[in-house]
C-alpha cells in the first residue's frame, strides 16, 4: 500500500465538525514494541538514525520504492539493501567516534545489521528460504493470500509515521516480524531471574572455581512439551554439580524453538525443575531465554556473563550430556560457529568429565547480528 493510499485511508477515518471533514496532520505515534525491536535487532542503526545514510542515496531509495505505487512485493524488493549501498552507508560510519560498540568496531556493526534487515525482506517478504526453515521463517506459504495479506499490511503500517523512525527498510522489516508474529527477539520472560541479578554485583567472583555452569539446551520435538526427556537429564546434572559449590551461577539457555512456535521457553522450564525439584535457591539461577541453537548457548551465555559483571576472563562450565558435549568439542561445531556466528564464542578448554567441558568465553559474542532475527 503506497502512502498516498494509506493516508486517504487516515483522512477517511477522521470525525466531521459540524458536517465538515476536519484536517488532522498526522503526527508520529509511539509504538513501544517496534522500539524495543528495532533496539535489540538494529543498535548500531538505532543510535545513528537516518543521518547515517548519505542523502543522494536516501532520495535514491525513496525514488525506488514510490515507483512500487501500491505493489508490496515491489516495495520489499525496493527496501533491500544492495551491497554497494551498505559499502556506501558503512564508509561514512568508518572512524566513526561511537562508544559501546563491539570489538570490530562501527563500520562492521553497521554491515552485519544492514545485511540482517535485508536477510529479514527476503524471507518474510520475498519468499526467500531463512537460515534455519524448520523452526524460523513466516508460518505461511510465501505464495499464499495470507501471506499476501501479511505483506500489504506490514507495507501499511511501515508508511506511517512513528516516533524515531530510522529508515523506512528499518521500519518494514520491524513490521514483518510483527505481523508474522516472529518477536522472539524481545519475546523473554523478563522478571523470574531478578533474584540471581540482584545478587551478582555483590558476588566476589574469585571465590569460585567457576563464574557459572552453562546448561544448553535439548529442545523437546513433541508440540506441549514444557521440557524434554534431554532437558530434564541436563538439569538432574547442573543441580548434582551445583551442589559442589564451586560455581557461582547456573546459566539455563534456550529459547522458544523445538517444536516450531513452542509456546514453552527452554530456559524457564529449566530453571522451574531446578527450583521445584531440586531446591536450587532462585538467586543462583539466571535466565538465558532467546538461544535457539548449541552455538548460540554458548554465544548468548557469554552475553549474560558480560552483563553480570563477571570476569570473561576466567572459566565456566558447560554441563550438558556426553554426546552434546563431545560436538561442543569437536572440529565440526568450531567450523559451524565460523560459518553462522562468524567467529568461536570463546574456547573450549580441558574437559573434567563425561558431561563437563571448561570454557572460557570470548568478546566476539557481543556482536549483535539481525541475520538471525528471532535471536541476534
Amino acid at each position: 500500500m503506497s502512502r498516498r493510499a494509506v493516508a486517504l485511508l487516515l483522512a477517511a477515518a477522521v470525525p466531521l465538525a459540524a458536517g465538515v471533514p476536519v484536517a488532522v496532520a498526522a503526527a508520529p505515534v509511539r509504538d513501544r514494541a517496534s522500539e524495543a525491536l528495532a533496539a535489540r535487532l538494529f543498535p548500531l542503526l538505532a543510535r545513528l538514525g537516518p543521518t547515517a545514510v548519505p542523502e543522494p542515496l536516501r532520495r535514491a531509495r525513496a525514488a525506488r520504492a514510490s515507483a512500487c505505487g501500491e505493489d508490496a512485493a515491489c516495495v520489499a524488493r525496493a527496501s533491500r539493501w544492495e551491497a554497494a549501498e551498505i559499502g556506501s552507508v558503512v564508509a561514512v560510519t568508518r572512524g566513526a567516534a561511537l562508544t559501546g560498540l563491539p570489538d570490530d568496531d562501527a563500520a562492521a556493526q553497521l554491515g552485519r545489521e544492514l545485511r540482517g534487515l535485508t536477510a529479514i525482506l527476503d524471507s518474510y517478504a520475498l519468499g526467500a528460504a531463512p537460515r534455519y526453515p524448520a523452526i524460523d521463517g513466516p508460518e505461511v506459504a510465501p505464495d499464499s493470500t495470507e501471506a499476501r495479506t501479511r505483506l500489504r499490511a506490514a507495507v501499511a503500517i511501515a508508511a506511517t509515521a512513528r516516533e524515531g523512525a530510522l529508515d523506512p527498510s528499518v521500519e518494514l522489516a520491524l513490521a514483518l516480524l510483527q505481523v508474522n508474529d516472529r518477536t522472539d527477539a524481545v519475546r523473554a520472560d523478563t522478571g523470574l531471574d531478578a533474584p540471581a541479578r540482584r545478587r551478582a554485583p555483590a558476588l566476589d567472583w574469585s571465590r569460585y572455581r567457576y563464574t557459572a555452569l552453562i546448561v544448553t539446551g535439548v529442545g523437546p520435538e513433541v508440540p506441549d512439551m514444557p521440557l524434554s526427556p534431554g532437558g530434564l537429564y541436563h538439569v538432574r546434572l547442573a543441580a548434582e554439580r551445583y551442589a559442589a559449590g564451586d560455581a557461582a551461577l547456573i546459566i539455563v539457555t534456550g529459547g522458544r524453538a523445538h517444536p516450531r512456535a513452542t509456546r514453552f521457553t527452554e530456559a524457564v522450564e529449566m530453571r522451574r525443575a531446578l527450583i521445584e525439584r531440586y531446591g536450587v535457591p532462585a538467586e543462583a539461577i539466571v535466565l538465558e531465554p532467546y538461544a535457539r541453537h548449541t552455538t548460540t548457548n554458548l554465544r548468548n551465555a557469554t552475553r549474560v556473563l558480560a552483563g553480570l559483571g563477571a570476569p570473561l576472563d576466567r572459566p565456566a562450565l558447560i554441563v550438558c550430556n556426553p554426546e552434546q558435549s563431545r560436538y561442543i568439542e569437536d572440529a565440526p561445531f568450531a567450523e559451524r560457529n565460523r560459518r553462522e556466528l562468524g567467529y568461536l564464542p570463546g574456547a573450549i578448554g580441558a574437559r573434567r568429565s563425561p558431561t563437563e567441558l571448561e570454557f572460557r568465553p570470548a568478546r566476539e559474542s557481543l556482536r549483535v547480528d539481525p541475520l538471525d532475527p528471532l535471536d541476534p
